[in-house]
């Protein structure tokens, strides 16, 4: 693992998850312990519809409201699912961030891409953003994590005993970019750690 980033604001927090991701998800949103103070974005890669059925399904376990995205502004405390067969962007406003949906080629076989979504979450939010790569298959993210760690942002990876297939996370660990590997049942905790770094004033 890399030593932590200086401590800075969170502006976003983004997730990408394949096989296995689902539960995953699951497990991290239902252990928060409030509503994220930022907007969180995931990618799972599944083909449309089953998308906003997931979306419903998370929405009714934790403290945070999920939606699938349909290209709106963010707002703290709602995480944005990407629909299926579409990238997942954000992009800065005068206020804020929003969602941008689009139909450019697959990245590694995959639409919607996670790193798709990290790049444009790093042109978005500079380093003021924590990534998190759960269990899946291949290397989507490895890219969009380089962005992340190049920018500043913090990485979070699920580790392999907890991983259904420790392809995407496993491919962020070794590259060395990794900021913390943690089984799955304390990411959630890392990540509210995360939105309220220590010696930053809040």
């Amino acid at each position: 693992t890399r030593p932590a980033p200086p401590a800075r604001r969170v502006r976003l927090a983004v997730v990408g998850s394949s096989t296995g991701g689902p539960e995953a998800l699951s497990r991290v949103l239902s252990s928060l312990t409030a509503p994220p103070p930022v907007p969180v974005l995931v990618v799972q890669h599944m083909p449309p519809v089953f998308t906003r059925q997931l979306a419903s399904r998370l929405d009714r376990l934790g403290p945070a409201a999920v939606v699938e995205a349909a290209g709106e502004p963010l707002v703290a405390g709602t995480v944005y699912v990407a629909p299926g067969d579409r990238h997942l962007e954000v992009r800065r406003t005068g206020s804020g961030f929003e969602t941008v949906l689009t139909d450019a080629p697959p990245v590694n076989f995959c639409r919607p891409s996670v790193d798709v979504l990290f790049t444009s979450a790093v042109q978005a939010a500079g380093g003021e953003l924590v990534a998190t790569v759960l269990t899946g298959m291949g290397a989507d993210g490895r890219v969009g994590c380089q962005a992340v760690v190049d920018a500043g942002g913090t990485v979070l990876v699920q580790d392999e005993p907890t991983s259904v297939v420790w392809g995407m996370p496993g491919a962020v660990a070794q590259a060395g970019l990794a900021h913390q590997v943690l089984p799955l049942p304390e990411i959630g905790a890392a990540l509210e750690r995360s939105f309220t770094p220590q010696g930053v004033p809040a």
